[in-house]
């Protein structure tokens, strides 16, 4: 039973909730928008919505285990991972494997739902955003960027799913603040790991900014808020959007950056986590405006 339990704890799953819903929300915005400019059906919507949250969910948790898997021998390393499944020994590197494309192959029979365009642009978020990764902090003193490709690259794939066309800029321009959104958060659960990852060599976004850290995160908390309004306009979205999708975005992520005690490690998960919350704010915004559209007697007409 321990050997279970260590190949469940390769996925994520057993963390908290919000926390393992990241790679979803963009995809909930995506989704919505389209549905909301396409008109579609509630049923139809709903029932894609729940096809990505298990696609994303597989998705995920895969990502999880080959980050695992490439990361072993820095995890023995760092205080914080050291007791993880694969650096402890209580799960092997082939079964680590097994599990990964286990994950995986349902996944991408969820992608094969799509369209050609949907099916090209989703293996492009597998293969290489996902697949590369777990290298990048090798490589690369932005890997936060690169994790924001990969966990907002829903975006355009769900409006793909609905449209079977490429985004308009709009769609692109909100991809780019859900990118500066994850380099945001991530950043912040970065920054428990510094003194380690310096001493063992992982590259970070939290070691690049170093002093300047909360800066420079409030210079890309104001791009997402201006790729939200930016959005909006574009898209016609009305009140609800105004009120909780820019509303929610910029009083959530104000409380973040303001709020946050570089000090406390356990404020770096917590403020992590917290944006599981900010992502489910935003798309409540997006889907009221999608209901508004739909049943215009619902609500009122901002």
């Amino acid at each position: 039973m321990p050997a279970v339990h260590g190949y469940f704890q390769l996925t994520r799953l057993h963390k908290p909730f919000m926390g393992n819903t990241l790679m979803f929300w963009p995809c909930a915005w995506g989704l919505t928008i389209a549905a909301r400019a396409t008109a579609l059906p509630l049923a139809t919507y709903a029932e894609r919505l729940l096809w990505f949250a298990v696609g994303s969910m597989l998705l995920h948790s895969s990502a999880c285990v080959l980050n695992d898997i490439c990361d072993v021998d820095f995890d023995r390393q760092v205080e914080r991972t050291k007791d993880r499944p694969l650096p402890s020994g209580l799960v092997s590197m082939r079964g680590a494997s097994i599990l990964c494309a286990a994950l995986l192959v349902p996944a991408l029979y969820i992608l094969s739902r799509c369209d050609t365009l949907g099916i090209a642009m989703g293996l492009l978020g597998v293969f290489p955003l996902h697949a590369l990764y777990p290298l990048m902090k090798r490589w690369t003193w932005w890997p936060q960027a690169w994790l924001g490709l990969a966990f907002n690259w829903g975006i355009p794939v769900a409006w793909i799913s609905v449209t079977g066309a490429m985004p308009p800029p709009a769609i692109w321009v909100l991809f780019l603040g859900g990118v500066c959104w994850t380099i945001v958060y991530d950043t912040i659960y970065a920054c428990q790991d510094r003194e380690d990852d310096r001493r063992v060599g992982i590259k970070s976004t939290a070691l690049l900014f170093g002093e300047h850290v909360r800066t420079v995160l409030a210079g890309m908390v104001a791009v997402l808020l201006t790729c939200l309004a930016y959005t909006g306009v574009a898209t016609q979205q009305g009140l609800a959007y105004v009120l909780l999708s820019f509303g929610g975005a910029l009083v959530h992520t104000g409380w973040q950056i303001v709020t946050w005690d570089e000090a406390d490690l356990k404020d770096h998960r917590a403020k992590f986590e917290s944006n599981g919350l900010l992502g489910c704010v935003i798309w409540l915004g997006m889907l009221c405006e999608y209901v508004r559209t739909l049943y215009p007697g619902l609500m009122p007409v901002a």
